[in-house]
């Protein structure tokens, strides 16, 4: 089976790829991909429902969080039922579910992600004061001041030079590199899984 499984993987993955270079074979690597497709979205709705499982179970048994898990399974369901109804394009379901629930909860997260990083590095700070250190502290800094929406405007100089030229150069070079990295930990995870270095898909 483990054999079989592979020589499946390793086709496919060897037509997919002949599609992006043979446009003789483009139809059938598009017929492969919207079965991936399809099998993303099974594995989605299965990931659904295991949810709302848990929760009711929590609920059920009147665990101490069962307040916050009926709220989510109350927001899970809605969002699921009007989304089959309304379909994820309709201007209700981008007003109040994107706009007025996912963007703010969003927005939330990276906030109490940004001042839990900086009181980290202060923390870090305080116990070992290295150059690396006080660099990132700094740096964090005047990102703050100079993204902070302050009564009097932008910090002279912090917000109007010192900020765009850390995160457009700086910030962006380095996220460039992450990006370059992921890629080709990707290509490199992809070729071993098609050459049957790696078989995942065998339990591996």
């Amino acid at each position: 089976m483990r054999i079989l499984t592979a020589i499946i993987a390793i086709a496919v993955g060897f037509l997919v790829l002949l599609g992006y270079f043979f446009p003789q074979a483009a139809p059938l690597q598009i017929l492969l991909l919207d079965w991936a497709i399809i099998l993303a979205g099974a594995a989605a709705l299965v990931g659904f429902f295991n949810i709302a499982i848990v929760h009711l179970d929590k609920i059920g048994h009147r665990d101490r969080n069962a307040v916050y898990s009926a709220i989510l399974v109350i927001g899970l369901f809605a969002t699921f039922i009007f989304g089959i109804i309304l379909k994820p394009q309709h201007p209700y379901m981008q007003a109040f579910a994107l706009n007025g629930i996912i963007v703010p909860v969003e927005a939330s997260l990276m906030g109490l992600l940004a001042v839990s990083l900086l009181y980290a590095a202060v923390r870090l700070l305080r116990r070992r004061a290295d150059l690396m250190g006080i660099i990132f502290i700094v740096t964090a800094g005047i990102i703050f001041l100079g993204s902070a929406t302050l009564p009097f405007g932008d910090v002279p100089f912090v917000g109007t030079l010192l900020r765009p030229w850390i995160t457009q150069v700086w910030a962006l070079g380095g996220a460039r590199g992450i990006l370059i990295g992921v890629a080709l930990g990707t290509l490199t995870t992809g070729l071993r899984v098609l050459f049957g270095a790696d078989r995942p898909y065998g339990g591996k």
